[in-house]
């Protein structure tokens, strides 16, 4: 009877061991697994790291702006001329604005080539009582824009128009350009990348960094011709209008974008 409860013994200490020992094999492949799956998260999260550092390298960048601004001499001046009828009724005032207007529109004989003239404005207009309520008359308005590529006939010719429309006669407005303002502007680009340029370098030596190459340059034209206020007849009856065209500055804003080396 001794003898069988002696081998059930030696029995289950050797499947207590067999559970023991299985049971280190899984709790180390655990562990093993554990110990991968935490280097993944790591190596993964290094490499983003890496990607969000390259790319503040590469979108690093300097960008400085500048105007570049020349001065040229205008050789074309342009006159928005014209005369300004009223009377009772809206024919009447019509027939006497074309009659006028005709004699104005043959200023072009005063240095006015055909081509550079043109009408702007045509318009018959009512005009009221002091209470804005009532009718008393019309007014017509014919504005001709005229192109002068020689400056010195533009007095002629607003003196011309003013002897022929008398007190009918308007000018709404002059201006000066340069016809060919190409070579002028070309100097001002210029101008203003190389300004752009020294603030670019002013900043990177302020910040500590070294400028990188250059990546873009973009162009914004600024400025506009000189336009003078609207002369009413009495400044122009009296004697030939002294027209001087000065000198014109043409602007170029130029913005410029540096990489930082490194």
């Amino acid at each position: 009877m001794g003898k069988p409860a002696f081998i059930i013994a030696v029995a289950t200490v050797a499947a207590t061991g067999a559970l023991a020992l299985s049971g280190c094999a899984a709790a180390g492949e655990q562990a093993a697994a554990g110990s991968s799956a935490a280097v993944a998260p790591m190596v993964a999260a290094s490499g983003a790291a890496a990607d969000t550092a390259d790319s503040a390298a590469v979108d690093s960048s300097i960008t400085a702006q500048a105007t570049g601004t020349i001065s040229g001499t205008p050789d074309v001046v342009t006159i928005v001329i014209g005369v300004q009828t009223q009377s009772a009724s809206a024919q009447t005032a019509l027939d006497d604005n074309n009659k006028r207007a005709a004699d104005v529109i043959g200023v072009k004989e005063s240095g006015v080539a055909p081509a550079d003239l043109q009408t702007s404005q045509l318009s018959i207009s009512p005009s009221y009582d002091e209470k804005g309520q009532q009718i008393t008359g019309y007014q017509v308005t014919n504005m001709v824009t005229a192109r002068l590529r020689d400056i010195s006939t533009a007095g002629a010719v607003i003196d011309a128009a003013g002897k022929t429309a008398g007190d009918a006669v308007r000018v709404q407005q002059l201006s000066f350009s340069i016809d060919d303002d190409s070579a002028v502007r070309a100097q001002a680009r210029a101008d203003g990348v190389k300004r752009a340029q020294a603030q670019a370098k002013q900043m990177a030596d302020a910040a500590g960094v070294e400028l990188g190459p250059i990546r873009s340059i973009t162009e914004t034209p600024a400025g506009t011709p000189t336009i003078y206020p609207a002369m009413a007849a009495g400044d122009t009856a009296a004697a030939p209008v002294p027209i001087e065209p000065g000198s014109q500055e043409l602007s170029v804003v130029v913005q410029v974008v540096y990489a930082i080396a490194g």
